[in-house]
């Protein structure tokens, strides 16, 4: 066994003799193995990253999962009432991993102006509203304080400020119809912009507006324990689809529940298929970095084929040869993940502070820049894995090594 090791350790070095052929395809192999890495990390990185920012701007408009009454269902505006009287609110007690629960409504309208007019869905919230995870999305102004008396503060998108050209602290009527009669003279409103938010997300941009609940209460001449439906915010998003049949175990028979990966399943079928992509870059890039290592590796047979032919002269089983060669393997694919975990890492740290890469067109992705999102585990993992799969490919060919005659081997020129 230190026959073994300090032979591999003189392959390694190149002191046995002078490297010729070998040198440069040995450079191509590591290099096949770091940039096999990178597109990995990156690929790994990006798409994690766009898949996570667009749960998350979903999220801030819907929360996880929506609480509503029966005759609601088909409805994007709040119709029927639910009593915020429920054994779940303000908090889950029977039910572990959600984070927040909020009451909120919402109500067609029309902002109308001078010149111009937009439609609009007014977002009822109150002080139970979870404003951490929308705060991010906030670029002028402050969100709307709905904690103390009933006031008209609203918070509007970028994209409808400037299609109706209002900026912080200008008004703005709103008209909104009765749900009872439509006929009827409509309820009119007088909002003041205290903030302007831009979540990339068009759908929502372009439509929502938030507003206090009471004023929703008040037109659709509801209590004031009377809301649209609850929102619920869960720890763990992998966990919807559990904790959406757990939330409707345990509501009353007249409520309904609903996530938002079936209400926007559209949008979550097409991040889906990201992890799809992302399996088959990670595979193609294997194989690249595992076919230039199992060259490298032939070629190295090939120069030591004297000393292989020596080494089984003087006792040394098949095995113990072949293991020499794997351990020169191993040190070289270490050095090419070195260098690719380096330059990816490095690459994605950057594009996480600076945002420098961009998507051409934004709006199809409902993100301005590309994000990353990467862990300890899944660079760990990948780099074991890679590892492991690389020397796993390099078996076959060491192979090769059992058919060497020792004899032949020594006269080889």
């Amino acid at each position: 066994m230190n026959l073994e090791y300090f032979i591999a350790k003189r392959l390694i070095k190149g002191k046995e003799h002078k490297i010729s052929i070998s040198a440069p395809i040995i450079k191509i192999a590591i290099a096949a193995i770091a940039l096999g890495l990178i597109m990995m990390l990156i690929a790994i990185a990006t798409g994690v990253g766009l898949k996570h920012k667009v749960r998350e701007k979903i999220t801030a408009f819907n929360g996880h999962i929506q609480i509503y009454n029966y005759d609601n269902n088909a409805s994007v505006v709040s119709v029927i009432p639910v009593s915020k009287e429920q054994e779940f609110y303000p908090e889950f007690k029977n039910i572990s991993g959600i984070s927040h629960v909020q009451a909120v409504a919402t109500k067609g309208g029309i902002i109308r102006l001078e010149d111009t007019f937009e439609g609009i869905i007014a977002k009822g919230i109150g002080s139970d509203f979870n404003k951490k995870i929308f705060e991010e999305y906030v670029v002028e102004g402050v969100m709307p304080n709905f904690n103390g008396e009933l006031n008209n503060s609203a918070l509007i998108s970028k994209i409808m400020a400037n299609r109706l050209q209002l900026k912080i602290g200008d008004s703005f009527p709103a008209i909104f119809l009765k749900d009872d009669d439509p006929s009827n003279i409509p309820n009119q409103r007088r909002f003041k912009v205290v903030g302007i938010y831009d979540s990339g997300f068009e759908e929502f941009d372009g439509t929502y507006i938030f507003i206090d609940i009471r004023h929703i209460q008040r037109m659709n001449k509801w209590e004031a324990n009377e809301i649209g439906n609850f929102e619920v915010f869960l720890d763990d998003f992998d966990a919807i689809e559990e904790k959406s049949n757990e939330i409707y175990g345990q509501t009353l028979s007249n409520l309904d529940t609903q996530n938002i990966t079936n209400k926007y399943y559209k949008i979550f079928e097409w991040i889906g298929l990201f992890d799809f992509n992302i399996a088959i870059i990670i595979g193609i890039m294997v194989l690249v970095g595992g076919i230039n290592m199992i060259t490298a590796l032939l070629v190295l047979i090939l120069e030591r084929t004297q000393m292989i032919g020596i080494l089984k002269a003087l006792g040394s089983s098949n095995w113990s040869v072949r293991k020499i060669f794997l351990y020169n393997a191993t040190y070289l694919i270490a050095i090419g993940l070195f260098w690719g975990n380096v330059i990816a890492l490095g690459f994605l740290w950057a594009q996480e502070k600076y945002r420098f890469l961009k998507f051409p067109n934004p709006e199809e992705y409902y993100i301005e820049y590309i994000p990353v999102h990467i862990d300890f585990f899944s660079v760990l993992f990948l780099n074991i894995g890679v590892l492991l799969l690389c020397l796993l490919m390099l078996l076959l060919p060491s192979y090769i090594i059992t058919k060497i005659s020792p004899v032949k081997a020594i006269k080889y020129e």
